[in-house]
């Protein structure tokens, strides 16, 4: 089959890798409908994270069930699945309170590379979700969001407390912090402030239910933040970068007694104890657990009550993915969805 291999920072091949089998009896293995690229994906492209010979990359995926090991009860061939960026058994005791992407026998999506025709997807009755049926066409790129940037929205604006009367700010411009947009919005935030410089991606935060736009950053965008709430800050902030600027903008953009909800894949990020001990600011966040929400998110989806798919600003053929990474690398593309 072809698939995405990072060989080199900068250096995205796609090239024939093997073909997935069942490996152990609760696998599945799936024709991959849509697949994509993630900020995430960047880190590693850009040199950030060490890249270690060459890797195949993805961990977000739509398709139809081809095989399922002699285990797996709950999916089975011809179905048409959404699946979370770790697979996890969901029975275990961190799966059942909700932390799926800490499952005690969790694995990495990213390990066996979902930008690809085809995926084995491990421990399959915890990690996908059906549809109904065959869903149209048109809500493909939506579903794919679910797999893992409209969770992960979600999940932020779920660690921040977004609900009714709170005002939200979001911390970055990306696919997650659009979504986590979108989230707060259908939580109920009565207001939302979306910090973002690009005109294309403010108009979608407001689509998606922002109610201000700030463009400043660091310390000029606190402030700007604080201006707009009464000098108090926001109720509930999400932080969808992952540097030490975006997460401390958060913190100092939240009153005390607030929230805010980290998803930001960290780098270098070093908290400053006595500032955050004097915040009176809550911490919530980490690898967003997507398989808690998909469900949830199915069922908007499929209702078309939402539209995250609107996300996806570049489509291109599987063999075109480096085009795709480019493009986001330089800002060009919010995100790029492939299709095998």
């Amino acid at each position: 089959m072809r698939g995405v291999v990072l060989h080199a920072p900068g250096d995205v091949r796609v090239e024939d890798r093997e073909e997935p089998r069942i490996t152990a009896p609760t696998d599945a293995v799936i024709r991959l409908t849509a697949t994509c690229v993630c900020g995430s994906d960047l880190w590693p492209y850009r040199g950030v994270e060490e890249v270690d010979g060459p890797a195949p990359m993805g961990h977000e995926y739509v398709g139809v069930v081809e095989e399922v090991g002699g285990d797996v009860r709950d999916v089975r061939p011809g179905q048409f699945v959404v699946g979370s960026f770790f697979a996890s058994d969901n029975t275990c005791e961190i799966c059942r309170a909700g932390y799926q992407s800490s499952c005690l026998h969790r694995v990495p999506v990213g390990s066996l590379g979902a930008q690809a025709q085809h995926l084995r997807v491990p421990l399959a009755d915890g990690t996908l979700v059906a549809t109904p049926g065959v869903p149209d066409d048109d809500l493909v790129p939506s579903l794919l969001a679910a797999s893992d940037v409209l969770g992960t929205g979600w999940f932020a604006a779920v660690a921040a407390e977004a609900g009714p009367g709170r005002t939200v700010a979001v911390v970055g411009d990306g696919a997650v912090g659009l979504l986590g947009v979108l989230a707060a919005k259908q939580l109920g935030a009565e207001r939302i402030i979306a910090m973002s410089r690009h005109e294309s991606r403010q108009r979608l935060a407001r689509e998606f239910g922002a109610t201000d736009v700030v463009t400043e950053r660091g310390d000029e965008g606190v402030a700007r933040v604080k201006d707009l709430t009464g000098g108090l800050g926001a109720h509930s902030v999400i932080e969808a970068v992952g540097t030490q600027e975006s997460m401390m903008q958060a913190i100092r953009s939240t009153r005390p007694g607030g929230h805010v909800g980290y998803v930001g894949v960290t780098h270098d990020v070093a908290l400053p104890g006595m500032e955050l001990f004097s915040s009176h600011v809550h911490l919530h966040g980490g690898p967003a657990p997507v398989r808690r929400f998909l469900p949830e998110l199915v069922d908007l989806v499929l209702d078309r009550r939402i539209d995250p798919g609107k996300v996806f600003d570049l489509t291109l053929p599987l063999d075109r993915a480096a085009e795709g990474y480019a493009a986001m690398d330089e800002r060009r593309a919010v995100k790029t969805l492939l299709t095998p």
